[in-house]
């Protein structure tokens, strides 16, 4: 279970009594957050920090604790703030600075010095934001009261971040073959994909799973295609085409347990031994949390990870996606986006039929993939793309769309949207900042969620949104 530590901050000045009742304090809050946010992570009070030493010692455990993915801190008193610096030097993970009181009210008829002293996290959690700036530490603030559904709110929001952030720095992608051949955007550097966000990206051959696919049984087959009957419906009378996807499906998610990866890339134009090009194969995989990116997209790859690792628990689907063609009706213009095969079954609005048809790319024989018309409602729409001396994360309201007629012809999953603030200010923004043909497409996240994942990452951000006008996109 990941966990959240709680240092609080005070000081000795205020006497013994003072300090006893931050420590009872404390524990009312730490309690209740476990009580609200249980589900979504643990959270372990420490030793309220009254030294420097205190302050480091949290720290080391901070950071020899694998299942801590962040610190909440909260100056109950006023807490000097020169005795937290050695401390925060240590700290290498997401930092929450809660600014809030364990009173809600004042109790106007009885205030005194003494109330006043124990309950000035005005005073103190302006001291400690200070220092924390001053070392330039990206952190969340949270302001109000702590038991406000709305403080509640930006805490859970903190803690899914941060678990994402967390699952980022133990994140392997295995590329199977380079990015598509004179593709720009889907190429980068991927020592400084390491180096910021902890992407290990390691290359391997696509015939090594060409090879695992020669050793699976029929058994282990048969009960992939229960599987796959059991979730979809069988449109197709070419079964054989599907029984070689359920064969692709398992041999990646051995590759991908053997060698410790939750995300991978494949390409058309590398496809050695293999008979198909992978479809429901890796459409299956990426409902199931695994990030993929297609043509050697390792960015778009590790992202879609991170972002559906984020949006865990949450209503609403995460994945891949790809621009491809637009309705430019006037006033009323869309976006068809999908991919070859590769778009993930939880977009699915209805039961997915399996279909099997011709690829035009990639020389090989008809894959079997989904086919099915997406979800709608609100969503955002977010890449990823390397600047050569920075990392910008762009990032776009949208609203997915019923397919407005059938398009029979076009046997792929299908997801249509409308671009915010109107379609020339969302896609000429989307261009003017560089915005990838591969994204990541959710209606679980919001922009906020990214927002604050890029300020904790510290990441240029792009936003296009209701608010963004044609003077915005010229800034970009």
């Amino acid at each position: 279970m990941s966990k959240l530590y709680f240092i609080p901050g005070s000081q000795d000045l205020y006497g013994e009594e003072c300090l006893k009742q931050v420590a009872a304090d404390c524990k009312k809050m730490n309690d209740f957050f476990n009580e609200k946010l249980g589900d979504t992570v643990k959270f372990e009070l420490l030793p309220t920090v009254e030294t420097s030493k205190i302050c480091v010692e949290d720290m080391k455990k901070v950071m020899a604790d694998d299942d801590c993915v962040g610190v909440v801190t909260w100056m109950h008193t006023f807490s000097p703030a020169k005795m937290w610096i050695k401390g925060l030097q240590l700290l290498r993970k997401p930092l929450l600075h809660l600014h809030t009181q364990a009173n809600e009210k004042l109790p106007y008829s009885e205030i005194d010095m003494d109330f006043m002293n124990l309950n000035q996290a005005a005073h103190g959690d302006r001291e400690y934001g200070f220092i924390v700036k001053k070392l330039g530490i990206p952190h969340e603030v949270v302001a109000g009261y702590y038991e406000n559904p709305d403080f509640l709110e930006g805490v859970k929001r903190f803690a899914e971040v941060a678990k994402a952030i967390a699952y980022s720095h133990d994140l392997r992608v295995a590329t199977f073959g380079n990015n598509m051949r004179d593709v720009a955007v889907t190429d980068g550097n991927r020592l400084e994909a390491e180096i910021k966000y902890g992407w290990e990206i390691k290359y391997w051959g696509i015939g090594e799973i060409a090879d695992i696919v020669e050793k699976i049984s029929d058994e282990e087959t048969d009960k992939k295609m229960d599987e796959y009957l059991s979730k979809y419906e069988m449109d197709t009378d070419n079964t054989e085409a599907v029984r070689e996807q359920a064969k692709y499906e398992i041999a990646f998610e051995k590759f991908i347990k053997d060698n410790g990866c939750r995300a991978f890339t494949d390409t058309f134009q590398d496809l050695h031994n293999m008979k198909q090009l992978p479809g429901i194969a890796i459409q299956n995989l990426m409902a199931k949390g695994v990030g993929f990116g297609p043509e050697g997209d390792y960015k778009i790859s590790a992202f879609s990870a991170v972002l559906m690792k984020m949006a865990e628990g949450r209503k609403g689907a995460t994945g891949f996606i790809e621009d491809y063609t637009y309705d430019l009706t006037a006033g009323s213009e869309l976006e068809l986006a999908s991919h070859m095969l590769e778009v993930p079954a939880s977009f699915a609005l209805t039961k997915p039929k399996i279909q099997v048809h011709p690829l035009g790319i990639g020389g090989k024989a008809d894959p079997a993939r989904l086919v099915f018309d997406s979800v709608t409602g609100d969503g955002i729409q977010v890449t990823i793309i390397d600047l050569g001396d920075h990392f910008r994360i762009i990032c776009a309201d949208i609203e997915l769309v019923k397919v407005p007629q059938p398009m029979p012809k076009l046997p792929v999953a299908q997801i249509m949207y409308r671009h915010k603030p109107n379609f020339k200010i969302g896609t000429a923004g989307w261009c003017q900042a560089g915005g990838a043909h591969h994204s990541v497409v959710s209606t679980a996240l919001t922009k906020e969620d990214i927002i604050l994942f890029a300020h904790l990452t510290d990441t240029e951000l792009i936003i296009i949104d209701e608010n963004t006008t044609e003077a915005d996109i010229r800034k970009f």
